[in-house]
């Protein structure tokens, strides 16, 4: 499994680079980078991607995982 996938919650710590996909942006898919603040997903996977929150308060889910 790849560690940069955003499917699964493990993957995924505050602080971290991640890409997401915000709500808005679901049908061209533009990502926004940005560092984690807070993981709004409970369960350990998700199909779509983690929920999260980053700092500049942008929600979306995980699409990448920067290493």
């Amino acid at each position: 499994m790849d560690e940069t996938d955003g499917k699964y919650r493990k993957n995924i710590k505050f602080g971290y680079g991640v890409e997401i996909v915000q709500k808005h942006h679901q049908k061209t898919g533009e990502l926004t980078a940005g560092r984690v603040k807070k993981l709004l997903t409970k369960s350990p996977q998700h199909p779509h991607g983690i929920k999260v929150m980053l700092d500049d308060g942008k929600v979306g889910r995980v699409k990448n995982v920067l290493v």
